[in-house]
């Protein structure tokens, strides 16, 4: 059993460090916390308890839902509805946003979340996580409606996710580095195991679906094609690719040994302007990649300087190590 530090006892420290602190958003994080080891619990269940497969549903973005998307949706609003921290939740899973029902108080935070990310490689045994961010609810708002929401990434108060791999890990940030935390079952608790996590400025590592390459925009088929070259090619070093269809997987590899992320802007369906949503996956991975020393844009903008024009607007993603990202930024601008 490790006997490190909790996460509870880190919340509270960092919270210490704010004289104004009023405990409200250590509470807040602490039932984010526990929605992760309930979801984490029943990921590992699995067959066991009858919870995989689809569930016969879509969400709003059309995808068909598991079994896991819906119930973890649950646990995340049954773990945060009550606390009286939150003003009002978004998910993905949800088409509006979720209302604190009138019975519980209300906070000053909101709360948006992928429940499960990933959720195509449950059915595979493969990994997959929980992704959320934590905004400020508007000064004077008392009943949040959608808009109040549409906060630029550089608003979060916190961004954080879990991945549900052969361990569970919890990965956090609240402005002040980046920090990682393993589930120890024997105890109940998340233990800080990697601490000040920071992503190589240089990398010979990349994640992007191959399978859409005929779709892509000549910079991200300049960089790929520079990449597959190798040492034969101009870039003069060898790279290798990893894909894992799991952007929690993708980003916890780039936290630990660097690498690059992409799920770029491509004309496979020209009325998406990208696959990833902005809210509750761009958004909170961008402040934890940029936390950790790394970068996130479109190719043409950093993310976290969006202004959100909606709760599910999807946007390009390119993040990791900051040179290589650099790179792919540099060659839209020579494109456009």
């Amino acid at each position: 059993m490790h006997t490190g530090e909790t996460i509870t006892q880190f919340i509270i420290e960092e919270q210490r460090r704010c004289v104004s602190a009023s405990g409200e958003f250590t509470a807040l994080l602490n039932d984010v916390v526990t929605a992760c080891k309930a979801i984490s619990a029943a990921v590992n269940q699995g067959a066991l308890v009858g919870i995989l497969g689809t569930a016969g549903s879509e969400n709003v973005q059309g995808e068909t839902q598991k079994k896991l998307d819906v119930l973890s949706n649950e646990i995340f609003i049954n773990a945060n509805k009550w606390g009286g921290h939150l003003a009002a939740m978004a998910s993905e899973e949800m088409d509006d946003i979720y209302h604190i029902p009138p019975q519980y108080p209300k906070g000053k935070y909101l709360l948006t979340f992928d429940p499960l990310d990933g959720s195509s490689n449950i059915d595979v045994n493969l990994s997959v996580g929980s992704i959320f961010s934590i905004l400020r609810c508007p000064e004077g708002v008392a009943n949040p409606v959608a808009k109040d929401f549409l906060q630029p990434g550089v608003q979060q108060v916190c961004g954080g996710f879990t991945l549900y791999g052969p361990c569970t890990m919890l990965v956090l940030t609240t402005g002040n580095g980046v920090n990682g935390f393993t589930l120890d079952h024997n105890i109940g608790e998340f233990i800080l195991t990697h601490p000040n996590m920071t992503i190589p400025a240089d990398t010979s590592e990349f994640a992007i679906n191959m399978s859409n390459q005929r779709f892509w925009e000549a910079p991200v088929k300049r960089y790929i094609d520079e990449c597959l070259a190798g040492k034969t090619g101009p870039r003069k070093k060898d790279f290798n690719m990893r894909w894992v269809a799991s952007m929690v997987a993708e980003v916890y590899r780039i936290l630990t040994r660097g690498g690059i992320f992409m799920y770029p802007k491509d004309i496979k369906d020209p009325s998406k302007p990208g696959k990833l949503r902005l809210m509750y996956e761009a958004n909170p991975m961008s402040f934890i990649v940029e936390q950790a020393g790394g970068m996130s844009t479109t190719g043409l903008a950093r993310i976290m300087e969006l202004q959100p024009e909606g709760l599910h607007q999807r946007v390009p993603v390119i993040l990791g190590s900051r040179n290589e990202v650099e790179r792919v930024v540099e060659y839209h601008k020579k494109s456009s």
